[in-house]
């Protein structure tokens, strides 16, 4: 635990009580605040005040007599509508901040040139900040990972000189962190995401740009219009240190993706002389552009990390992968069964798809804005479509006359039906790919749920 001492002896209110909100009032606590923890959720409330957490009616309080409101990532601040505590707190003129504020403070406090490593981006946040670490420890380095992936940043070990805080950060919790300034910020990629809590693509990849704005060095995407706006803007910046990342392309310098391998090129130097990092042939828990990105980004963290290339280059093929995003899971034999319901949008289906010449492909859910339109350049890959949850009939519409498809409705009945038909296919090694495209809340409690549940019906076939 980091204990947060940044309010010792003062009165704080806290509200959101999931994991990361119960991991924030013990740090607070074992700081010496006075801590006031509310939710809305009456059964989570009384869960946690039998866990000794102190529980104040914060619909009751008056917010004059708190420091600040310690906010849960999940409850609004802006859109759609403030929360109502954040009303209140505005209204007494209470700073409103996160957990990853709290650590930056302890940060500042405790060791401020400890080494941390910030990661976001729409996607592929997870898999950068796993592989980060992963390259890490391989090579000897004391690392605490966490945040937005795993365990809540408060609940890591504290800050200090030779340990490094690897930690992904969404955009929510870069709302609620004004003194973010990490040593190293990697911002991957934008696109449309959580429109309805930020209202708009420009103040969403405004509130992404804090993340890199303070960095001592920043790590900025090259693979898309807006990321490659606020690379340009902060590079014009007097003692800006930003370097360009591509997956997709040649750079005339910074990291980008060349014949498998990622490679750092200085200005002016030739592509056969530049330095490598990292060859990602054969790495399965690696395979498509989307990870070639997520790998160039982690290389290039890690080099200027201080790890040395043969380093970096040992410990990639390592890499176990994160479960549910491109994880493959084990069926019949002959079968591959790809595990990737972490893809909650289109943006990243694409991903997956791209990563393969032919799928048996199973998806839906609870439908996003724009569906599936955006993927039909990728509709040529696949062998069927196994329709499941509120999205069927959209998704049914979108791919009638180009895609065959059938209506599964359950991921039960999905996966057999998948199963039978690439079985009975000519290829090699058939690719049942579950990549939904959907949130998971129609069926599921969590992607991760959906995920699990996915593993198990494919063990059981």
């Amino acid at each position: 635990m980091t204990p947060s001492t940044v309010f010792a002896g003062r009165d704080v209110a806290l509200f959101g009580l999931g994991g990361s909100g119960l991991a924030t009032a013990r740090a607070l606590m074992a700081g010496g605040a006075r801590v006031h923890a509310f939710d809305d959720n009456a059964e989570r409330v009384e869960a946690v005040r039998a866990q000794g957490v102190p529980i104040t009616d914060l619909r009751e309080a008056d917010f004059a007599g708190f420091a600040a409101l310690i906010l849960s990532p999940g409850v609004p601040l802006t859109h759609p509508v403030p929360h109502w505590s954040v009303t209140k707190a505005q209204a007494a003129g209470v700073e409103i901040i996160g957990d990853i504020e709290l650590f930056c403070r302890e940060r500042t406090k405790l060791a401020p040139d400890a080494p941390f490593i910030a990661i976001t981006g729409t996607n592929g946040k997870s898999t950068t900040t796993a592989l980060i670490a992963h390259i890490l420890r391989e090579t000897g380095r004391d690392v605490q990972m966490g945040g937005n992936i795993g365990a809540a940043i408060l609940s890591l070990e504290p800050p200090a000189d030779a340990r490094f805080h690897v930690v992904e950060i969404s955009s929510y919790q870069i709302d609620l962190t004004p003194s973010l300034a990490p040593t190293i910020g990697l911002l991957l990629n934008l696109s449309p995401d959580h429109l309805d809590r930020h209202g708009s693509m420009e103040h969403y990849a405004d509130v992404k740009e804090r993340l890199v704005a303070k960095a001592k060095l920043a790590l900025i995407g090259r693979d898309d219009a807006h990321c490659e706006d606020i690379g340009r803007r902060l590079s014009q910046l007097e003692g800006a240190d930003v370097y360009p990342v591509s997956a997709t392309r040649e750079l005339p310098w910074g990291y980008f993706m060349h014949d498998g391998l990622i490679l750092a090129r200085n200005a002016g130097e030739d592509v056969e002389t530049a330095l490598a990092l990292g060859d990602l042939e054969g790495i399965a828990t690696l395979r498509g552009a989307h990870n070639a990105q997520n790998a160039a980004f982690a290389c290039a963290a890690c080099w200027h990390a201080g790890v040395s290339p043969p380093a970096i280059a040992q410990a990639l093929p390592t890499f176990a992968g994160l479960p549910h995003r491109m994880e493959e899971v084990p069926g019949p034999e002959g079968l591959v069964f790809i595990n990737d319901s972490k893809a909650t949008n289109a943006e990243s289906t694409a991903r997956a798809l791209a990563s393969f010449d032919r799928v048996w492909w199973i998806l839906g859910g609870k439908p996003n804005e724009g569906g599936i339109d955006s993927l039909a350049e990728y509709f040529p890959r696949v062998a069927r479509a196994y329709l499941i949850g509120e999205a069927s009939d959209a998704f049914a519409h979108t791919l009638e006359g180009r895609v065959p498809y059938e209506r599964c409705g359950t991921l039960e009945k999905a996966v057999a039906r998948a199963a039978v038909d690439a079985q009975a296919s000519e290829d090699e090694a058939p690719v049942i790919l579950f990549s939904p495209a959907c949130a998971s809340f129609d069926q599921f409690r969590s992607f991760e749920h959906r995920g699990d549940v996915f593993r198990e019906v494919v063990a059981g076939l």
